[in-house]
């Protein structure tokens, strides 16, 4: 047998080993996770867009109602300039500061927005408003799609950290620089999300 098919066919053997060795050790399963945690990454993001898109809309129909509480209104405006200046990259979600201020200024949005309809409670014209009230409707399925989109987020990172973390596929990680993900933390979302107590006593007419 000639030399150079002996080569070519202890080559094949090497890939074909190789290409055993990458699967056995999760090289594969890295790939499919790395794709899934990235998509829902993205359906984060595009939930977040859709909310602050929302914004606008609402701001200018709740600034239609006479004597509404203009500290309420500005802190909602605040806090959606502040969410959306952060600069959105691919690289913000495996940097934690980053991600944890992104997380921080959603969080400082979704606490305005909720003081913000609980106060539209007391106008009765806003309340009778169906312009209004089909853009609350819009925002509070939102909402309830952020947290489902965050969910999901935050259970690929988990299934892509734990085989970044086990063995024997921790070695393949070390070996492709498969770095653990930072995810996000929720433990305070009930607080993010709980209106304060506010007085909607008037001053007495002079």
């Amino acid at each position: 047998m000639p030399v150079p098919t002996l080569r070519r066919g202890a080559l094949a053997a090497l890939l074909i080993s190789a290409t055993l060795a990458l699967s056995g050790c999760g090289y594969n399963e890295f790939q499919r996770l790395d794709e899934q945690v990235k998509a829902s990454w993205a359906e984060v993001l595009s939930q977040y867009q859709r909310r602050a898109d929302l914004i606008p809309n609402i701001v200018n129909t709740v600034k239609g109602e006479a004597n509404f509480e203009q500290e309420t209104l500005t802190k909602v405006v605040e806090a959606r300039a502040k969410a959306t200046s952060i600069q959105v990259t691919p690289e913000l979600a495996n940097d934690p500061a980053a991600l944890k201020k992104f997380q921080a200024v959603q969080g400082e949005l979704s606490g305005a927005l909720s003081r913000l309809l609980m106060v539209t409670e007391n106008y009765p014209n806003l309340k009778a408003n169906q312009g209004f009230q089909d853009l609350r409707v819009q925002l509070e399925g939102t909402e309830n799609r952020i947290t489902v989109a965050r969910n999901r987020y935050i259970k690929s990172v988990t299934d892509y950290n734990v085989l970044a973390r086990s063995f024997p596929s921790n070695l393949t990680a070390m070996v492709f620089s498969y770095q653990v993900k930072p995810s996000f933390e929720v433990e305070n979302e009930a607080a993010i999300k709980t209106a304060p107590t506010v007085s909607f006593d008037k001053p007495a007419s002079k």
